[in-house]
């Protein structure tokens, strides 16, 4: 049921972030949640959204704007560090409000409760068209990379402050494209250094159906951006973005209360 849920919606979360504003990691998280303690959840769907942007950074390198990837990305490599050091040091917290047998079996652990109000709020603002149509102007470009970075090190959120720093770029939309992949590779290298001990000392094994998940993911990622390309119809995006807000609610809400996580 894991391996299958997995699939689905790597595959579905790839094809749709060709062309919608969130992305891949927004859809793929809450999934990778259900299975996987909130830390090694962040950190599994961070090799699927790395491997992912490799794959299309191999296609569009040569259209990506490298003075703005460096004006945004080099703020967000140490940010980034920072974030899933942050990520890291919750993981090892054990659960919170251990009032009870109860409480101490499904209570929420650190990393679980702070990735959690996080995914409520980032979905609550997902919901808003204030947030939607949000852009900064590009003086504010490094102070878009410290925050994308360290959302994307904490969380695997990345992809909505992005936007919001790069919609005022004026870049073409091939190039703004291309762009925004080049700085989420920057983003998940850096993240995904500082996960590395989580995937042995943290119970996540590459060899174990843990990293089968993560293969499963990957290979359906390309699948859906491969499928996308020819048969994706661009209208279904707007019902797609709702639908995805609310899982993050509940998928959210379950982490803070302890349910997963």
């Amino acid at each position: 049921m894991d391996v299958v849920l997995i699939a689905l919606v790597a595959a579905l979360a790839s094809a749709l972030t060709l062309y919608s504003g969130f992305g891949l990691g927004t859809i793929l998280l809450p999934a990778f949640a259900l299975f996987l303690p909130a830390p090694l959840a962040v950190a599994a769907t961070g090799v699927v959204h790395l491997l992912n942007n490799l794959f299309k950074g191999s296609l569009l390198r040569k259209r990506a704007d490298w003075a703005t990837v460096l004006k945004f990305g080099i703020p967000a490599v140490p940010a980034a560090i920072a974030g899933a050091w942050l990520l890291a040091v919750l993981g090892d917290t054990p659960r919170l409000f251990e009032w009870n047998s109860f409480s101490k079996t499904f209570g929420p652990t650190g990393a679980g409760l702070t990735i959690g109000l996080l995914m409520i709020t980032f979905a609550a603002l997902e919901l808003q068209r204030w947030f939607q149509e949000l852009k900064a102007p590009p003086r504010l470009m490094p102070v878009g990379g410290l925050l994308t970075g360290f959302f994307g090190g904490l969380t695997g959120q990345q992809g909505a402050f992005r936007s919001i720093f790069l919609l005022r770029s004026e870049l073409p939309a091939e190039r703004f494209i291309a762009t925004g992949v080049m700085i989420a590779i920057l983003v998940d290298l850096s993240r995904l250094a500082t996960y590395a001990g989580s995937f042995t000392g943290a119970g996540l094994d590459p060899a174990g159906r843990e990293g089968l998940l993560v293969l499963v993911g990957t290979f359906s990622a390309f699948a859906g951006a491969y499928f996308a390309t020819r048969h994706l119809d661009k209208m279904t995006i707007g019902k797609v973005r709702y639908s995805v807000a609310t899982l993050m609610l509940l998928i959210g809400c379950a982490l803070t209360v302890g349910l997963l996580g």
